[in-house]
């Protein structure tokens, strides 16, 4: 068949067109990568851990330091950008205040409750402690206090509750002896200011001093509101006592010394932790020259690991009143057992709580059956030229002396710290082992 010859040519024009494109050939194109892709970011939670003490009235210089303590904790335990559970956590501080009330005691609680904080850093008194603390087992809330000594708090059979520092069996018995072996008393008078912590306290020292050979020649109560004290105190001048004891808390410590003085009561003094507060001179006016007190603890500067917090904490909130570095313990111990149970659920990580062993500040952290600290210690202290000097240290019924810088090398105070050196102990201070408590946990 004849082909049109023009009609030919166009086709052939046509398919050389199409195959390279009306220009010249374009080498095949690489396959593009992969956009990259950016990783999730890791899901964050936020876990409250709740405080209370006293923040407002007489006691809030001691509720401050510790809820101080805690504040420190939460903020270091932020800057390490904890995971658990596949998850950041950012810890905050619910911070309550109770007014050193048990009536308010319980209202705090219930809130945090309300508020799901993981576990609470608190209270400062035993006797808001112990009314919370049934509110906590109730809810399986974990409950570290870092500064209530009163015995029933941990013998109520709540496994929510724990405490960082000695108990009031431990310390009742250390100013007991401490009353009759250091200051020379046969006859002693004791006053309380009716508190589940102030009458507790003054009830073993009653019991240790009575064993150790002493007499007690009166036993008055006040409260712990009350400033006057001249008519306990001329009641018990009438007995002649060698020292007055007092259970309480600095408030009353402070002026009760100072109307010793203006009364003319040669008596030596010597009171618990709830007085032996760096205000306490302050607040005697300087009657507290020479006096005694004691708390439930090491100094600053014995503590194993302590030096930073202090030079920290002195550089940010001033001077340790007594239980910041027990709270800073507190706080973070509940952390540590979140982290060992990859969880913050208080349920979940209860159990590591109860066997957890770890290496606070002020020492190593581990419990008893009853909640109790197993390594707790009592300091005893002179004020000398206005402040706190550490004379000896008992740890589990023994007592050893601090030595003082011209006596033997002493170690170098915590920067910041509020402890002197250590003043001379006095010659009839038994070395070495104090009988055994009588009284058991």
């Amino acid at each position: 068949m004849k082909v049109n010859r023009s009609l030919g040519l166009t086709l052939v024009a046509a398919a050389l067109v199409t195959a390279y494109g009306c220009g010249k050939e374009e080498p095949p194109k690489k396959a593009e990568a992969p956009a990259a892709t950016t990783a999730p970011a890791m899901a964050e939670v936020t876990v409250k851990i709740g405080h209370a003490g006293p923040t407002t009235g007489p006691q809030a210089h001691l509720g401050k330091d510790n809820e101080n303590g805690a504040r420190l904790a939460i903020d270091d335990a932020n800057s390490k950008n904890i995971v658990i559970d596949g998850k950041k956590v950012k810890f905050e501080l619910d911070a309550q205040d109770d007014q050193a009330d048990p009536k308010q005691g319980t209202i705090v609680a219930q809130k945090m409750i309300d508020d799901k904080v993981a576990g609470v850093v608190g209270h400062l008194n035993s006797g808001t402690s112990i009314p919370a603390s049934k509110l906590y087992s109730d809810a399986g809330v974990p409950q570290i206090s870092p500064s209530a000594t009163n015995p029933k708090l941990t013998l109520q059979g709540f496994k929510t509750t724990f405490r960082v520092m000695a108990n009031d069996v431990q310390q009742g018995s250390v100013i007991g002896k401490a009353a009759v072996e250091t200051l020379g008393a046969k006859k002693i008078a004791i006053i309380d200011d009716k508190t589940a912590y102030g009458a507790g306290l003054a009830d073993e020292t009653e019991k240790a001093a009575k064993a150790a050979g002493a007499t007690i020649v009166a036993r008055e109560y006040t409260n712990d509101k009350a400033t006057d004290f001249k008519a306990i105190l001329t009641k018990i001048k009438a007995k002649s006592p060698d020292v007055i004891m007092y259970g309480g808390m600095d408030a009353q410590g402070g002026p009760m010394v100072k109307q010793m003085k203006e009364l003319g009561i040669k008596a030596k003094y010597i009171a618990g932790d709830g007085v032996c507060s760096t205000e306490w001179p302050k607040l005697a006016g300087g009657a507290a020259e020479n006096q005694y007190c004691t708390q439930a603890g090491l100094p600053p500067d014995k503590m194993p690991n302590a030096k930073d917090f202090v030079t920290r904490f002195t550089a940010k909130y001033g001077p340790i009143q007594v239980y910041a570095p027990y709270s800073y313990d507190a706080a973070m111990t509940l952390i540590e057992a979140m982290k060992k149970a990859n969880s913050t659920d208080p349920a979940k990580y209860l159990p590591e709580l109860a066997k957890i062993s770890y290496g606070g500040i002020t020492a190593k952290i581990e419990f008893d059956e009853h909640g109790d600290t197993k390594n707790g210690a009592i300091t005893l202290y002179q004020v000398k030229d206005g402040k706190l000097e550490p004379m000896a240290v008992n740890v589990a019924g023994k007592t050893e002396k601090i030595e003082t810088a011209s006596a033997a090398p002493a170690a170098a105070p915590a920067p910041g710290g509020t402890m002197a050196p250590a003043a001379p102990m006095k010659d009839d201070m038994k070395k070495g082992e104090m009988k055994k408590d009588e009284t058991k946990k």
